[in-house]
């Protein structure tokens, strides 16, 4: 196994796991308040959302691409 296909895995469990937090995040009762007046969520939710989902990627494209 290379150590880009490592890499790989690596990230995309630290991806999930910042997705799985984002999600949860995003149900608590603070997130849901603030989404119903702003229409969005908390700065934090949207980042853990937005790393976890780019790390994710990442590491699918890492694990699974051949150079």
């Amino acid at each position: 196994m290379g150590g880009n296909k490592i890499l790989g895995i690596v990230l995309l469990v630290v991806g999930l796991i910042m997705l799985y937090f984002g999600w949860q995040s995003s149900q608590s009762l603070g997130d849901q308040v603030a989404e119903t007046f702003t229409g969005r969520f908390t700065d934090s939710t949207m980042w853990l959302l937005l790393l976890g989902a780019a790390a994710a990627v990442g590491g699918i494209l890492l694990a699974v691409v051949r150079r």
